[in-house]
């Protein structure tokens, strides 16, 4: 797979077509109620693919070391990403600790491109990828807070019960985990009946959504302030740096190609949805407009046009 494959696919092409109306100041736009349509409907299709897949494989120990890997790999992330953005980026240690969280954490959207394109190379993730993918969302959310806490930040005691809650319960955690649930106990004869909704209408539903991210990600580059060039090339890095080890680990655990490229955008991609949401209650000094611009004006459009190629094209070369 080159950069061109994936650049010329469908949902890509809505991305960038999104893009471009963004920067021509068209008024092109998604209603918000149809896009949290869109995002529910991704995440549950997702989940629900997920637990089918290893409903008909079964759960093996490579399952669970790459859950493990995930996981260690959303704590530990963001301690790297915060010296970098510290060192390099400039960044004080507030801001540098709640923007290395969101590059911990994962895009399910991200993901649901790779799943995709992935797919239509013949080289499909596994199904419990979606089990690494939920899981990898919160832990840099707790290695955010630690950092911020290093750095002198302090969080009102009366704030942490919601926070909790937060973390723990965050809507695309449970509807991710609660679908690939559903479609373990239902299996492949059991979701047969709504699979023309789940399945068929999926790549259709994700280009609309694409689109919107497109129109998102290109609206809030031209409205930030706070970017420059330092961080822009950070928000470019990091993401090949820490998808080229989720890949090489991926490997070295026995991960089939496909699902090493996966665990590679998993650990490439940074959060624009759970993360904000957490960061704006634990961190409200964190300046929004900084952490939501590296992640989905930079680094999102980075991942969905040359990324994902990257870490397949990777994974491919460490398999033969």
């Amino acid at each position: 797979m080159s950069a061109l494959d994936t650049l010329l696919s469908p949902a890509i092409l809505f991305f960038v077509l999104g893009a471009l109306a963004a920067f021509a100041r068209s008024d092109l736009s998604i209603p918000e109620s149809v896009a949290k349509g869109l995002s529910l409907y991704l995440m549950a299709a997702i989940g629900l693919k997920g637990g089918v897949n290893v409903a008909s494989a079964g759960f093996d120990p490579t399952m669970l070391a790459a859950i493990g890997v995930g996981v260690g790999l959303s704590f530990s992330i963001p301690f790297i990403a915060a010296f970098l953005l510290r060192r390099v980026g400039g960044l004080d240690p507030l801001n540098a600790a709640a923007v290395a969280a969101h590059y911990g954490s994962v895009s399910v959207v991200t993901f649901a491109a790779a799943v995709d394109i992935l797919t239509g190379s013949g080289i499909a993730p596994a199904g419990y990828m979606v089990a690494v993918l939920a899981l990898m969302e919160t832990p840099a959310i707790l290695s955010g807070l630690v950092l911020a806490r290093r750095g002198g930040a302090q969080r009102a005691s009366e704030h942490r019960g919601e926070l909790l809650r937060e973390v723990l319960l965050n809507g695309s955690v449970v509807l991710l985990l609660g679908s690939f649930v559903i479609g373990l106990i239902a299996g492949k004869d059991g979701v047969e009946p709504i699979k023309p909704v789940f399945d068929t209408a999926f790549r259709g539903a994700l280009c609309l959504f694409l689109l919107d991210m497109g129109l998102i990600a290109a609206r809030r580059l031209l409205g930030s302030k706070l970017l420059n060039v330092r961080l822009v090339m950070l928000a470019i890095l990091m993401p090949v740096f820490n998808g080229a080890l989720g890949v090489v680990l991926g490997t070295l655990i026995g991960l089939d190609v496909g699902s090493a490229a996966g665990l590679g955008v998993l650990a490439a991609s940074a959060s624009y949805i759970a993360v904000p949401a957490a960061m704006r209650l634990a961190l409200p000094q964190a300046d929004p407009g900084l952490y939501l611009s590296l992640s989905l004006g930079v680094t999102f459009p980075f991942n969905v046009t040359f990324g994902i190629a990257l870490m397949a094209w990777l994974a491919q070369r460490l398999a033969a």
